[in-house]
């Protein structure tokens, strides 16, 4: 997976994913993760340049695979029927996911 994905500090990029999460969870319990690019330096959102999704994908300790938890899309970008960047409607990269799990695991989020 290392040869797909390439890692950034999200401190001085702007177009890297930041996974805010909690340092430890109890095994079955609710784990509430958000995804945001543009954190520290905001990402420009318009008609021609946007993040047009955000995925979370989990990967258990000892587990083959990993599994997706989920994949959201920005789908109002400024545009309309009058043209490129001329709606008052723009979506943020932010998402929030819930889910539970039994085991330990590294976290990767793709935009």
């Amino acid at each position: 997976m290392t040869e797909l994905l390439q890692t950034a500090d999200w401190k001085t990029e702007k177009h890297v994913p930041v996974i805010d999460a909690p340092d430890t969870v109890k095994k079955g319990e609710v784990v509430r993760v958000m995804v945001s690019v543009g954190k520290e330096i905001p990402h420009p959102n318009t008609t021609e340049h946007h993040i047009r999704w955000i995925q979370l994908i989990f990967w258990p300790e000892g587990e083959k695979f990993p599994y997706e938890i989920g994949k959201v899309e920005f789908t109002a970008h400024g545009e309309s029927v009058r043209g490129p960047n001329t709606s008052s409607v723009y979506t943020e990269p932010v998402v929030m996911f819930a889910f539970r799990t039994e085991k330990s695991g590294k976290l990767i989020a793709i935009s």
